[in-house]
């Protein structure tokens, strides 16, 4: 079972988050109330099905996927897009298809998750300790 499940990842650092939010086309007020949060992301799986539960003071937002296999998100801006989302040791890859085709590649470690988000030519990097 992979050691990230079940523990919750609040957001610590974030670069270039309002560039890759524009490039999808979000309005300056969610860019700016998206830019303001520190959302803390929780994964579990049960039975197969994973759930990824990001929660903060703007918008909750909940996932339930099976790996490899397409599912309809909405985005918490609103937005969407057909998802596909892969596992490969301690890196889940998420593809979402929609005007423009977004890539989320989260990276767990035992102290925090790194995502790297790309839109186009912009990348967004931000991380998430791990809360105790």
């Amino acid at each position: 079972m992979p050691e990230f499940l079940g523990k919750r990842y609040k957001l610590s650092t974030s670069e270039n988050f309002d560039e890759l939010m524009k490039a999808l086309g979000v309005g300056l007020i969610v860019r700016k109330m998206g830019a303001a949060v520190s959302p803390v992301v929780e994964v579990t799986e049960n039975n197969g099905e994973y759930t990824m539960k990001t929660q903060s003071t703007f918008k909750n937002q909940e996932i339930k996927f099976k790996l490899g296999e397409e599912f309809d998100e909405e985005t918490p801006d609103g937005r969407k897009v057909k998802s596909v989302i892969t596992l490969d040791g301690n890196k889940m890859t998420h593809v979402q298809k929609g005007d423009k085709e977004t890539l989320i590649e989260r990276e767990f470690t035992p102290t925090e998750m790194k995502a790297v988000m790309k839109v186009d030519d912009i990348v967004c990097t931000r991380v998430y300790k791990i809360e105790n």
